[in-house]
């Protein structure tokens, strides 16, 4: 068993939300128990004990939504005029981009941003892949530096028509034998959704086979639902219908899908996303990088629907999301009293929910028998905190950065900022060589 002790315990247990000077004990992948130091050391002795000296102990982050292929943009430079529009940014950026990749920018694209995402407490990713020309495998490839480095992942692969009907059967391919390899009992570290890029870029036959391939499996679909305006005007154009009427029309929402985004949408179309139990989630700084519009958070929250906090490839670190998120609806409602309660929701509760619609047992808490998913933070608060003022130090004084232990499935995969058995430094110096080639071809 391994211990952590001395710390002070975030749990996101209403039950107990907070121990002053606590500790935890792991045993396998499970926590045994969270209790103060003292009686912890009082009922289990010569146990292996991390002293973590008043840091903070808390759940690991959860995203429900990232884009590791988009990694390899960084730094790179494109010709041409500025991109005026979303679909702008689609047309020059990330549509160039994808076609380029190979299954070793994905892997190595993976490794170094599954390493961001644990050196930032991130202990849990949704992701969501495109490459064109690098399908079959692609999840593989993606999947095993999550194996590798020991992180808890949920894939899918991105179908869209933008690029012919063959590539878009060979993505539902990748999909559908991905699921049927990993939503299995037999673990609990990989699982696998159904991508699909978004309503604009996808013809009601090619949804239609994605409905028939995907019946009787244990997924659901993991979509951009009205991100951009464009995705909201051709849906009108072409089938009469809003974004989110056409996707239940053709079975694409429910109890599994995640419908991520969902800006330009109706208070009908909210109903239609809590009468089929269709989870979402909001990535508050692409909204804003992308200039695509704020989404109706608040209102989701008041339908009482499941919304989450994801990233969307921007970053990995959950914090920047919770304080953008914090602010853009104060901003934009023009009322400062909003968003405090709702975003720590979507952030440590509905992540949480999302989460457990794939891997068994409990994430995102800590209290026995939940998943020992746990990172340790160096803050040190400066002014008293308690049960009553958590999300409040976590906004103002937490950042991804501060993480200095990772513990997931019940394994110590980071500790004081280093990746156990894991050469980063080469890692990263391979994956600047593999990003340069790629600038290369575009």
């Amino acid at each position: 068993m391994l211990i952590l002790k001395n710390g002070r315990i975030i749990t996101q247990d209403k039950n107990r939300p907070y121990i002053e000077n606590g500790a935890v004990v792991i045993k396998n992948n499970k926590i045994v128990a969270v209790d103060t130091t003292e009686n912890i050391l009082n009922r289990y002795c010569d146990e292996k004990i991390i002293d973590v000296d008043g840091q903070i102990i808390m759940p690991g982050f959860i995203n429900t939504h990232h884009h590791i292929y988009s990694a390899f943009a960084r730094g790179m430079i494109l010709s041409g005029k500025p991109n005026k529009n979303f679909l702008e940014i689609l047309e020059n950026l990330w549509w160039k981009i994808d076609k380029k990749l190979t299954l070793e920018d994905l892997e190595y694209s993976a490794y170094t941003t599954y390493i961001d995402c644990i050196k930032k407490g991130v202990t849990t990713v949704f992701d969501h892949n495109a490459s064109p020309y690098a399908i079959t495998g692609s999840l593989e490839a993606i999947a095993k530096a999550a194996k590798d480095l020991g992180i808890r992942t949920c894939l899918c692969y991105e179908v869209s028509d933008r690029d012919g009907k063959e590539i878009a059967l060979e993505g539902i391919d990748e999909n559908i034998n991905f699921i049927k390899k990993y939503n299995t009992k037999d673990q609990n570290m990989t699982k696998g959704m159904f991508g699909l890029h978004a309503s604009f870029t996808l013809s009601d036959e090619t949804l239609k086979i994605c409905d028939e391939k995907l019946k009787g499996l244990d997924a659901g679909y993991h979509v951009h639902v009205a991100e951009g305006i464009d995705d909201l005007n051709l849906c009108l154009e072409e089938h009469g219908k809003r974004v989110i009427e056409r996707l239940n029309d053709l079975n694409i929402l429910g109890d599994k899908t995640i419908a991520v985004h969902c800006i330009h949408v109706t208070d009908e179309e909210l109903n239609i996303l809590k009468e089929t139990n269709t989870m979402v989630v909001h990535n508050p700084e692409s909204n804003m990088g992308n200039a695509v519009g704020c989404q109706p958070f608040l209102e989701l929250h008041e339908k009482g629907i499941t919304i989450g906090l994801g990233t969307d490839g921007y970053t990995s670190d959950m914090t920047e999301s919770m304080k953008v998120a914090n602010i853009i609806h104060k901003h934009v409602k023009k009322d400062p009293s909003v968003a405090w309660g709702e975003v720590p929701v979507s952030l440590f509760e509905n992540n949480r929910k999302i989460a457990q619609k794939y891997f068994d047992g409990e994430l995102g808490i800590l209290k026995a028998e939940a998943i020992a998913d746990i990172i340790v933070v160096d803050y040190d608060p400066l002014t008293p905190l308690n049960e009553n003022n958590i999300n409040s130090h976590i906004l103002f004084g937490f950042t991804g950065s501060n993480v200095t232990t990772t513990i997931i499935d019940g394994k110590v995969i980071m500790k004081d900022r280093k990746l156990v058995g894991v050469n980063e430094r080469e890692i990263f110096k391979k994956s600047r060589e593999i990003a340069q080639k790629l600038w290369a071809r575009m």
